[in-house]
């Protein structure tokens, strides 16, 4: 009994002390405060549109516990940066974001700033289409004031998105003929027709699209060389009955800048997303558009890059696309339903399913294209070309179209699976043809379709398979080709005579290689 009375008198005594000890006395900090970096970059933003959210870790090194008396921005209540520290927003009001006091911080510890912006850029002066916008935090005062540096690089745009009922908060669509009976239908597609001062994309401002924006019957939307078209989430272009697509890039000097190529992607600018797969929809060219051309363009992180449909047997080849690059898109990079496209020196690359596919029979050409899949992001069911005539209605009912012909000549068609081609009929008009290209078909299980019988002229004529293409870097969508790729010298002279230059310009007819690049001889690291 008396053990267990000391026992508890002794408890009593070290609970009192314990709540007698102040192990927290917190110091004013002295300036020797660490930072992991001393300048936060936000990248570039459009005007009034808000940044990702960045961060900035603050150690305390020290072995006393410390209190920051102050941190805040430099510009004040003026800045149009605003902070949060582990959670909080500091002073209320006017200086909410900007103005923290009395932050606590632990011996050999440390604590998150996150900080964002969100700027106009017409409340900068001057008459630039872009501002490096710059500000301060501050930590502490006087002598003992610390400061990491912010910066965000603004770019002003025109901005194009679907009106919004103010009432209903209802977010408009677009109508238009859906199923050819000449009067308009009502969509579930967020958008708007682009006005007649609209309809032509300059290279002086970027151009950011919200919803899908659509070129309305017997208009035609011109994108100039240079121009620069970001679009947002579930968003693209819509080109209807009888109106017209014409991207007008030219060859740029720079590789990296691209300065003359049309640039088609998303509208998230940090790096992170550089080459993120489907960001935004597609470039619709829906049943009855016509004359539709692309030249020198680069599309990239698209759900699908280019969706054509229909009007296979228009007198003009429904879209024709010439030195264009499409890459990361998470569907198809060109998908055509019974449709008619001509490509050259086209390159189409990193896919979530087939890079293309011509689908519900159609009428294609493709001269010295290559069509790679190196998709690694997850499994995919298709190769990276897909040719097929029918569709399967939700009641397993087959519906079949002729495919009038599917011609790939000096063309690469490769990847990362095997094989890189499918080929399937329903009905009685399946025509192909692959002449002088490198191939990628090791399947024996496929090789006794009658699709597959690769010593039948009639569809197959002087091809190349399973030699490595040596592209530069598939996986980051360099397609160069190298001194040592089987696509060397391949190439049919004929064909190469009707695309006498690759995409970069260089000349191909004394030696033609398949594919849309002339081989090079590679830097070595």
């Amino acid at each position: 009994m008396k053990r267990l009375l000391s026992f508890f008198l002794c408890f009593g005594i070290l609970l009192i002390w314990s709540s007698c000890r102040n192990d927290f006395e917190f110091t004013p900090s002295k300036g020797n405060l660490g930072f992991a970096k001393d300048t936060i970059y936000l990248d570039t933003v459009f005007t009034n549109i808000g940044s990702s959210t960045y961060n900035l870790k603050v150690y305390n090194r020290s072995d006393d516990d410390i209190v920051i008396p102050t941190i805040q921005l430099e510009k004040g209540v003026n800045s149009r940066y605003r902070m949060n520290i582990d959670g909080t927003t500091g002073l209320e009001g006017a200086q909410e974001g900007k103005f923290f006091e009395d932050v606590e911080l632990l011996a050999k510890d440390s604590l998150f700033i996150f900080i964002e912006t969100t700027i106009d850029i017409s409340t900068l002066g001057g008459l630039e289409n872009q501002f490096l916008y710059t500000d301060k935090i501050l930590f502490d005062s006087g002598n003992d004031q610390q400061d990491v540096d912010v910066v965000t690089l603004v770019k002003d745009a025109v901005f194009i998105y679907p009106n919004k009922d103010e009432d209903t908060g209802i977010i408009e669509t677009l109508s238009f003929d859906v199923d050819g009976d000449g009067t308009p239908d009502e969509t579930t597609l967020q958008g708007r027709f682009l006005e007649d001062d609209e309809l032509t994309f300059t290279n002086e401002k970027p151009y950011v699209i919200y919803g899908y924006a659509g070129v309305g019957a017997g208009k035609t939307l011109t994108i100039e060389a240079g121009a620069r078209v970001h679009f947002h989430a579930e968003s693209g272009l819509m080109v209807t009955n009888n109106a017209s697509l014409t991207i007008n890039g030219q060859l740029s000097t720079d590789q990296e800048a691209l300065e003359n190529e049309v640039i088609l992607e998303g509208d998230r600018l940090e790096p992170l997303y550089e080459d993120i797969p489907g960001q935004w929809g597609t470039i619709w060219l829906f049943n009855g558009s016509e004359n539709n051309t692309i030249n020198y363009a680069t599309i990239k992180n698209a759900t699908i890059g280019v969706l054509s449909e229909g009007d296979q047997d228009a007198p003009n080849d429904k879209l024709t696309i010439r030195n264009s690059q499409i890459y990361n898109v998470s569907s198809f990079g060109i998908l055509g339903r019974a449709t008619s496209i001509k490509a050259e020196n086209v390159v189409i690359n990193n896919a979530g399913q087939s890079s293309f596919a011509g689908t519900y029979g159609g009428k294609y050409n493709f001269t010295h294209c290559t069509i790679a899949n190196y998709w690694n992001n997850s499994f995919r069911q298709f190769p990276a070309l897909l040719l097929n005539d029918f569709i399967v209605d939700e009641n397993n009912t087959v519906f079949t179209n002729s495919l009038t012909e599917a011609n790939f000549n000096n063309c690469i068609i490769y990847g990362n699976d095997n094989p890189e081609f499918l080929l399937e009929n329903e009905g009685e008009v399946f025509n192909y043809k692959f002449t002088n290209c490198l191939l990628r078909f090791d399947n024996n299980n496929l090789q006794g379709n009658g699709n597959y019988v690769f010593d039948d002229e009639t569809f197959y004529v002087d091809n190349v398979f399973n030699q490595s293409p040596d592209f530069e870097n598939p996986f980051e969508n360099m397609m160069r080709i190298g001194e040592n790729s089987g696509a060397n010298g391949i190439g049919n002279s004929s064909f190469a005579s009707q695309v006498s230059n690759d995409i970069l310009g260089e000349s191909r007819t004394a030696s033609p290689d398949a594919g849309a690049y002339q081989s090079i001889v590679f830097e070595e690291d």
